[in-house]
């Protein structure tokens, strides 16, 4: 039986995103606890508790209540959750990929060369961080606001929790914080990242979501006769997940319960390399630069139109005008959602190493109609929600320097199963979708040593010859991150009064 999501007990940017939810400015703040102090540090916890977002509807139904004007929530790596305390007997309840961090794993991450550890911002280097704060504001008074009330508390305990600088701002600068936002074209805000793609579709839809079965059609699990939700499970600790089974979690169950754990990366985008090489490619690409851009994702830049429905230049216009003809946004969305790669088992109209296709292959790997009862089998288990923004500006599109790019932060009931099986065996190796060790175009982590290729595939009945790509730059470096697990409002209140007992 499906149990119903406590919407009360879980952390609001868990069930939704909050940029799409007109949220478009956004700080991340890192502190420290002072291990010897760790009584006075759970005080600052306990402060901080009352501003906390939960997953709780606006607006909707009986659990209404009023849309904030700025969001705030907070995760801890392993070593923050020790040095607040938490008994030796739930630390070891956490898997080892969470207790090691992401600086530890960065030979199963791909982060050499210019994404190593030692380039990374200087915020991760040295001492390790111990909390995370996020605050989401609908402009930025609102954010500036939520952030006083915050560095208040900080004040309050007395040095028992310092913030952690050290990223990286222009002319080289060390922040206090990261700032995020939305990117405005023309003063308005708009869904694109700094390659000029439209972002921030087709996140997963799970069991308890509100409006989850209205928003499933390719935004859930692909079955026979078309799409389910997901399992709660795959994503929230404490829930039954796709295998019917609860996810490996700690002790007691309500440290776990309705937490989860998310992954925080900063990805520099050398938009310079990126024009570059799109400019180089596309002027001898049969389809043109803008197809050759489609290529690299699976999607058209300019609105999202998946290539699988509109794989050349004519099903584009015809895209474009159902498009925008539909009369919703949901209507809208589900043209950008609701497509599988049933009709494209050859990669002719998205190629096997477009970006779109390694992070969610949906059915394709499939090789052998009817061969699991579920045709989604091999790639449920490995989906993410993801959150963030871009950060930063482009302010010479020729160039790699200046600080911009994206937060992205990924969250599952697994940091192994899911965020770094996808990074490691689909973004930058490619032997599940019978490319050998081509990577993913946008997101592998290509190097000079051996210069990466990739295929543009065709249809298999066309007389048209596949296009290769060779000497493929890294259009995206690794600057920073970590492993953080997002507590229930229970667990966190528990770990504010000292009151977690595995016993």
């Amino acid at each position: 039986m499906i149990s119903k999501l406590d919407l009360t007990d879980i952390q609001g940017n868990l069930i939704r995103a909050y940029g799409r939810a007109s949220f478009q400015y956004a700080r991340y703040v890192f502190f420290r606890v002072d291990g010897a102090r760790g009584a006075e540090a759970r005080e600052f916890i306990k402060a901080i508790t009352k501003y906390i977002t939960t997953s709780v509807t606006w607006g909707m139904g009986t659990d209404e209540v009023e849309k904030p004007l700025a969001t705030t929530n907070i995760a801890f790596t392993y070593d923050g959750l020790e040095a607040l305390g938490l008994p030796r007997a739930s630390l070891f309840g956490f898997p080892p990929e969470f207790a090691m961090g992401m600086k530890n794993r960065k030979d199963i991450l791909g982060d050499d060369g210019p994404s190593a550890p030692e380039r990374w911002d200087k915020v991760w280097q040295g001492d390790p961080v111990h909390i995370f704060i996020s605050i989401n504001g609908q402009s930025r008074d609102a954010l500036e606001q939520r952030y006083a009330e915050i560095m208040r508390c900080v004040a309050d305990s007395q040095d028992a929790v310092c913030i952690v600088a050290g990223h990286r701002g222009d002319d080289n600068d060390s922040l206090d914080y990261q700032d995020a936002s939305v990117i405005f074209e023309n003063g308005k805000a708009c869904s694109k990242e700094h390659f000029g793609y439209t972002d921030a579709i087709g996140d997963p839809v799970f069991e308890g979501m509100p409006d989850a079965e209205a928003r499933k059609d390719g935004r859930g699990k692909q079955v026979a006769n078309g799409w389910e939700v997901l399992a709660a499970g795959e994503f929230i600790l404490g829930h039954l997940d796709e295998a019917r089974e609860y996810p490996a979690a700690p002790e007691p169950f309500l440290l776990s319960r309705n937490g989860s754990f998310m992954v925080y990366r900063k990805l520099h985008q050398n938009v310079g390399a990126f024009n570059k090489y799109l400019e180089q490619e596309g002027a001898t690409y049969p389809g043109g630069k803008d197809m050759l851009a489609a290529k690299f994702v699976g999607r058209w830049r300019d609105n999202g139109a998946p290539l699988v429905d509109a794989p050349d230049h004519a099903a584009k216009q015809v895209w474009d005008a159902k498009y925008a003809a539909a009369a919703t946004d949901e209507a809208k969305d589900r043209m950008l959602s609701n497509f599988t790669f049933d009709d494209d088992q050859d990669g002719g109209k998205c190629p096997f190493s477009a970006h779109l296709r390694r992070v969610n292959p949906r059915a394709s790997l499939q090789t052998e109609s009817g061969a699991f009862d579920t045709p989604g089998a091999l790639a449920n288990r490995r989906r993410v929600l993801r959150r963030g923004l871009p950060y930063g500006t482009v302010e010479h599109p020729h160039s790699d320097s200046g600080e911009h790019g994206i937060i992205i932060m990924m969250v599952s009931a697994s940091i192994s199963r899911q965020f770094e099986f996808v990074q490691q065996q689909w973004i930058n190796y490619g032997n599940d979708f019978r490319v050998g060790n081509d990577k993913d175009i946008i997101l592998g982590n290509h190097g000079s040593r051996h210069p990466s290729k990739a295929v543009i595939q065709v249809a298999a009945a066309s007389d048209s010859a596949p296009y290769f790509l060779r000497n493929i730059p890294r259009f995206v470096e690794t600057r920073g991150g970590d492993y953080f697990f997002m507590p229930s409002m229970t667990a966190l209140r528990l770990i504010a009064l000292g009151l977690i007992d595995p016993t």
